[in-house]
C-alpha cells in the first residue's frame, strides 16, 4: 500500500545518505610556506610548514619525505617526521639530517586514493629554503601535481652541490 508518509521518510534517508558521500575524487595538492611564523607554539623552531589540500580545502592527508644529501662527496638519504600543527592540513618539518653538505628536500602528500602531490625543497648553503617546485601535468587544460621523480631529485642536489661550492 502507498504511503505519502514512506515516500518522504524514503526520500530523507536517500538524501542524508547521498550528503554523507565522499567528496567527488581528485588529486591532493601540496604547498610549502617558509618562514613559519614563531608565534605558534606548534611551529616553532620549525624550518616549514607543509600544507595538504583536496579542491583548496586543508586535509589531514598523510605527508611523507625524506632528505636527499651530499656529505663529503658520498650520498645520504633520511627519513622525515612531521607533526600537525594548530591548523588544519597543516604539518611542520623541524631539521633532522646533518648541517654538513647539501640538502633537498623531496615531501610528498598522499591521498586515500593514492594519488600523490610532491614538491621538491632546495635548500641553501645556510640551511635556508631556496627553492620550491611542485611538479604537475597538463590534464585537461589543469595542472595535476605528481610525484617527484629520482631524476628530478638527482638533477636538484647536483645544482644544491655545485651552488654550495661557489
Amino acid at each position: 500500500m502507498f504511503s505519502p508518509t514512506r515516500l518522504i521518510t524514503g526520500a530523507i534517508a536517500l538524501v542524508s545518505i547521498l550528503a554523507l558521500a565522499p567528496a567527488p575524487m581528485g588529486p591532493p595538492w601540496i604547498s610549502i610556506e617558509y618562514p613559519p611564523s614563531p608565534y605558534d607554539a606548534t611551529t616553532r623552531d620549525a624550518l616549514l610548514l607543509v600544507h595538504a589540500f583536496h579542491h583548496g580545502t586543508p586535509m589531514n592527508f598523510p605527508i611523507e619525505g625524506t632528505a636527499e644529501g651530499s656529505v663529503e662527496g658520498k650520498r645520504r638519504s633520511v627519513p622525515l617526521r612531521f607533526t600537525r600543527t594548530s591548523r588544519e592540513g597543516v604539518f611542520a618539518l623541524r631539521k633532522q639530517w646533518p648541517a654538513e653538505g647539501s640538502w633537498v628536500l623531496a615531501i610528498a602528500v598522499t591521498q586515500e586514493t593514492d594519488s600523490k602531490a610532491g614538491a621538491l625543497v632546495q635548500l641553501g648553503a645556510q640551511g635556508e629554503v631556496v627553492r620550491v617546485t611542485v611538479p604537475t601535468t597538463q590534464q585537461n587544460g589543469h595542472a595535476i601535481p605528481r610525484a617527484i621523480t629520482s631524476g628530478e631529485i638527482e638533477a636538484a642536489l647536483r645544482t644544491s652541490t655545485s651552488t654550495a661550492k661557489r
